[in-house]
């Protein structure tokens, strides 16, 4: 096909440093070298790809989308050079990717790390942030990571393993807090703020309300769990995520829990990988490790050391 595979490099180098200089420190060759290979694909690809404006550079549009794609095509590559006939976790140097949401990271996140840390030091982890384009477009992504975090029945045709439950609660803030709890009607009168709002993937606590045929009215969306606290407290505003993210809100939020006043039901938070992984002995034992980490979760043995008194009632 005429094509150079070794290009790859320099491609992504260029265009994540967009500057011949940097790119070819961080590959650890000369400027005369790169700028001979940035030559060599602008005639491939018929495209300026990276144009000066005033003292820097800047991608062009189709370099914009080579970007993404060049990453991907790396990962894939090393994964591919990563294989082996088996897997030896004190001895293996590789990298396991995967996608979380941030109220991951501090017990999910956390525990694996540790529990890689001390099965096989070799290994490294790398956390990607559930972004919203990444949850629309989870099972294409799946080919370019090791596997995803998402609530269990949000994909089809996709192996997973079950981690461990949670259940949704209502964020109010604490000096809003009535008694008794607040009805479905005086619920969706307010304004909500909500995490991962894609009504089109089905992922929403709020069926409870929509039984009712009650439509909350969504003022914020926002792709984070943790952040909430800062856009609840001292107004009328109304939040849900799931019970454990709500217990790593920080010391004096300013926020309250309290029960949903419908049957939103619990979520299971599921691992999830592409079917070309099913038998590759490392992301078998990955799998493994992050099934001993969920137990670990449900038993309450990997909360982060976070002390606070937020009031839940």
């Amino acid at each position: 096909m005429g094509l150079d595979l070794n290009l790859l490099l320099p491609l992504d180098a260029l265009l994540q440093e967009r500057s011949v200089t940097r790119a070819a420190e961080r590959l650890g060759l000369s400027q005369p070298t790169v700028s001979s290979a940035l030559a060599r694909l602008r005639r491939h690809f018929g495209d300026e790809l990276l144009t000066r404006v005033g003292n820097a550079y800047e991608l062009t549009p189709l370099a914009e989308r080579l970007a993404a794609h060049t990453a991907h095509a790396l990962g894939s590559a090393d994964r591919v050079f990563q294989t082996r006939p088996a897997f030896e976790p004190a001895h293996a140097q590789r990298e396991f990717t995967l996608v979380v949401a941030d109220m991951h990271l501090p017990t999910f996140g956390r525990t694996l790390a540790a529990l890689v840390r001390d099965t096989a030091p070799g290994v490294r982890l790398r956390f990607q942030h559930m972004a919203p384009q990444i949850a629309r477009r989870a099972q294409e992504h799946l080919r370019t990571v090791d596997g995803m975090v998402l609530p269990q029945g949000l994909l089809a045709n996709v192996p997973a393993i079950d981690l461990y439950e949670d259940r949704w609660v209502c964020v109010v803030s604490s000096d809003t807090v009535s008694s008794p709890p607040p009805t479905p009607e005086e619920l969706a009168a307010r304004p909500w703020v909500l995490p991962y709002h894609f009504p089109s993937m089905g992922f929403s606590p709020l069926h409870g309300l929509h039984a009712e045929s009650l439509e909350p009215r969504v003022e914020i969306a926002i792709e984070n769990f943790l952040t909430m606290p800062y856009l609840i407290a001292g107004t009328d505003r109304v939040g849900v995520v799931p019970e454990r993210a709500a217990r790593l809100f920080p010391a004096g939020s300013g926020t309250t829990v309290v029960e949903l006043p419908f049957g939103a039901g619990r979520v299971v938070e599921s691992l999830w990988w592409h079917p070309v992984h099913d038998r590759d002995p490392a992301h078998i034992w990955l799998r493994k490790t992050a099934a001993t980490v969920g137990q670990l979760v449900a038993a309450g043995e990997a909360e982060p050391p976070v002390h606070h008194d937020t009031p839940h009632s």
